[in-house]
């Protein structure tokens, strides 16, 4: 910068800022600011280099990929096993561009977050992988599977033929599961060390913490089920009898009729499998294995405080303990002396939704003459099939009906027939759906006598078991002595409130039962087929073990307190009249081993529960309020 003087000669000075009014001058040396100037611009170029230019292409690259994954999403859904590997294709290409494209910002690796997000990166890496060798596996076996367009192989046998095929070729399919095991636990690795508490909780409008913890929540409890999946699809040929023949013990447990296992046995049949080829060895009334036990020993204490004019044990009142495997027990004590039994190598319990559910995938279906539905049933506001079974069984009719239960093992039989009649591209998949939710939300439960296999059962939740718990625990077990099918009527809602009171962890558990519909009529003289009658109601509240009992109202009998299957009980006795309510309040102080600061609450679901509300309050504050269906963990 240059002045004039008077004679209009220049004369060089020391660079200055403009005078502002209060400001003073400030005199920068250009030999300091020039370096300066420069270093900035360096910085500026190096950081467009190496942060701006790799984000932004990072970025294009992702949105590029994520319109693949969503193609890749929707040609799952086709079926289209061809189509499926071309997209699959695809997205592992976009993905190694992506891939490419991200390790352009790893040198700046020692900053958490891009940590983080290299770690993410190269466990989508392993999955990309994992996927691929998982098409790659299946393919020979599209058409089993269902997924071949075009290919008629498969759909051209026979129903028993089709399910021979399937077990015999179940091996092959998963031969290649080390290796999918192998990137899943890769990926997980990888995930283990993103930290969601480094991210902030709230950004604005976002909740970035929340968002990465439930990313990675996600994802662990994919890669945990596939971790503990694996043991058991690795003995599913053996399971499915490819290498000798298994008899399978098929338990009915009538919901309608709440016991703690989920329902009533009503009705057992032994299913023969063997390479694939299924046919029934016997199927009957569950009072047919009674009636085949010589002596009968007395009843159980809770059977006799309870139940209504029963002083022997039954088999068909075995399922005492909430915890399934512990009733097998009992019922096994019972079946060994039965001179009809069978030997078996699992059993398997279902209730009625599974039925509605095959009906509904499969539409009506004949057995015996008699159609059965999923369709709504004015006469018991229910699914048609579950009130026609009741009026075969149970209605009183002047005369002996042979084989009343027998019926059961048939519909059984014929809906299984109907699964692998079909094509398998047309109802497979939603058949397996429908089985894994029945699974998760108990309705089907699961017991092996061999000991892998049933380790591998139980580290799926499929087995029925009472579980340990981190922190809290609560279950509510109902069972119906003698009270009708009042189940079917009655509304339910489970409520807890946990409060944290110096230093101590108090909870109040609220069961309401209301019963809006009015009482059958009950007179055996006139036929009439008595559903809904009073409901007598054994109830049983689970709570971590050490917990003290400050209160029970609710009970019509003298309440209990002891310790069972790890946990300490809280026990008692109600009844609900048709067109009636009844409420039950236990409030109850956790041992000092709970904290406030760990907190949080694992609610066990009853098996065969289907209408309960469950509503969760954790410090004054709702965390849950739904349908309850499913084991749940809350915080």
């Amino acid at each position: 910068m240059y002045s004039f003087d008077t004679n209009n000669k220049p004369n060089k000075k020391k660079t200055t800022l403009p005078s502002f009014k209060g400001i003073p001058k400030i005199k920068l040396n250009k030999k300091i600011v020039i370096p300066i100037f420069v270093v900035f611009i360096v910085v500026g170029v190096l950081g467009y280099i190496f942060v701006m230019m790799p984000v932004m292409r990072i970025r294009a690259e992702a949105n590029v990929l994520a319109k693949k994954g969503a193609q890749l999403q929707e040609d799952f859904k086709s079926n289209d096993i061809d189509l499926m590997r071309k997209s699959m294709k695809d997205v592992s290409k976009e993905y190694k561009t992506f891939e490419k494209d991200a390790q352009a910002v790893y040198w700046a690796s020692f900053i958490p977050y891009v940590s983080d997000f290299k770690n993410g990166v190269e466990a989508g890496s392993y999955m990309m992988d994992a996927g691929q060798v998982t098409l790659d596996a299946i393919y020979p076996y599209a058409d089993l599977l269902g997924l071949k367009k075009g290919e008629q192989n498969f759909y051209e046998k026979s129903a028993e033929d089709r399910l021979q095929t399937a077990v015999l070729t179940l091996d092959k399919m998963l031969g290649h599961i080390d290796e999918v095991s192998k990137n899943v636990e890769e990926a997980k690795n990888r995930i283990d060390k993103i930290d969601p508490n480094r991210y902030p909780e709230t950004l604005g409008s976002s909740h970035p913490r929340a968002r990465v913890q439930q990313a990675k929540d996600q994802f662990e409890g994919m890669a945990s089920l596939f971790v503990d999946a694996k043991p058991f699809l690795k003995e599913l040929p053996s399971i499915l009898g490819a290498e000798e023949e298994k008899n399978y013990l098929i338990l009915f447990q009538n919901e309608a009729e709440r016991r703690a296992t989920g329902g009533f046995y009503t009705f057992w049949a032994v299913f023969n499998i063997n390479k694939g080829k299924i046919s029934i060895k016997n199927s009957s009334d569950i009072y047919d294995i009674d009636d085949n036990i010589a002596v009968h020993p007395a009843a159980p204490p809770e059977i006799l405080a309870y139940h209504k004019d029963v002083n022997k044990f039954y088999i068909r009142d075995s399922n005492l303990s909430p915890d399934f495997v512990e009733s097998i027990k009992l019922f096994n004590s019972l079946y060994e002396k039965a001179g009809n039994r069978v030997d078996y190598d699992g059993i398997i319990a279902v209730d009625s939704k599974v039925l509605v559910d095959m009906l509904t995938i499969f539409g009506d279906t004949q057995v015996n003459g008699v159609n059965f539905s999923a369709e709504k049933d004015e006469r018991c506001d229910c699914p048609q099939v579950i009130y026609t079974l009741f009026d075969i069984v149970d209605r009183p009719v002047p005369y002996i009906k042979v084989d009343r239960k027998r019926i059961m093992g048939n519909l059984m039989l014929e809906l299984f027939y109907k699964a692998i009649g079909f094509s398998p591209s047309k109802y497979w998949g939603q058949l397996a759906q429908t089985m894994f939710q029945n699974l998760d939300e108990k309705h089907i439960l699961l017991y092996f006598t061999d000991e892998q296999t049933q380790k591998a059962i139980e580290a799926l939740h499929y087995a029925g078991r009472i579980e340990k718990a981190d922190s809290d625990y609560l279950h509510v077990n109902n069972v119906n002595f003698a009270g009708a099918k009042s189940n079917l009527f009655i509304q339910e809602e489970l409520k807890s409130e946990t409060t944290f009171e110096g230093g101590k962890v108090k909870r109040t558990v609220t069961m309401t039962f209301k019963n809006p519909y009015p009482h059958s009529n009950c007179n055996l003289e006139a036929g009439g087929l008595c559903l809904n009658a009073t409901l007598r109601n054994w109830i049983r509240f689970y709570a971590p073990e050490g917990s003290t009992l400050d209160k029970f109202e609710g009970s019509q009998t003298k309440t209990k307190t002891y310790d069972d299957l790890g946990k300490t009980v809280f026990e008692g006795f109600m009844t609900v009249n048709p067109e009636g309510k009844a409420v039950v309040k236990v409030t109850y102080t956790l041992p000092s081993s709970i904290k406030k600061d760990s907190y949080s609450l694992f609610v066990q679901k009853q098996p065969g529960v289907e209408q309960q509300t469950l509503v969760v309050d954790i410090n004054k504050k709702n965390v849950f309020d739904e349908l309850f269906k499913k084991d749940v963990v809350l915080k």
